[in-house]
């Protein structure tokens, strides 16, 4: 039997947390590694430079949209494939993530949660887009169930 008092929030939860691990994953590229570094190293694991800043825009814009539970469905798919090229990348490396190169594990378990959350949805305190686009209902936070 499913309990879904708290599948909002649990939503929520979920969203907040990938929100803020993208969020500083991709403020991590752009301040710390800064994006010509990230894209030199992009480069020299054989992907083309221009992907990195993708990789960056995705990450900061997407985590953002995520703690403000804007167009949560799409934009957990739209992550996907940065998790996806991840786990790629670090398959080579073993299961651990503590292991040397890091490991797959990690970008797989952040690829399950991105589908869990596409299948969840918004849940609780979400924005609706129309605050974003001037519509009718603007500046409403989204409470019901997913």
């Amino acid at each position: 039997m499913t309990d879904n008092r708290n599948t909002a929030h649990a939503a929520l939860l979920l969203r907040l947390s990938l929100g803020i691990l993208f969020l500083a994953h991709g403020l991590m590229k752009v301040f710390v590694f800064t994006p010509a570094g990230t894209a030199q190293f992009f480069e020299s694991l054989g992907y083309p430079g221009f992907l990195a800043y993708l990789v960056m825009l995705g990450e900061v814009g997407g985590g953002a949209a995520l703690l403000l539970g804007l167009w949560t469905r799409v934009i957990s798919l739209a992550l996907l494939p940065i998790m996806i090229g991840a786990t790629l990348q670090h398959a080579g490396s073993g299961w651990l993530f503590s292991a040397p190169g890091g490991g797959w594990e990690f970008p797989l378990f952040w690829s399950v949660t991105l589908v869990v959350q596409a299948l969840l949805g918004d849940g609780a305190y979400a924005l609706k887009p129309a605050t974003l686009l001037g519509r009718a209902g603007a500046g409403r936070v989204r409470r019901a169930t997913p």
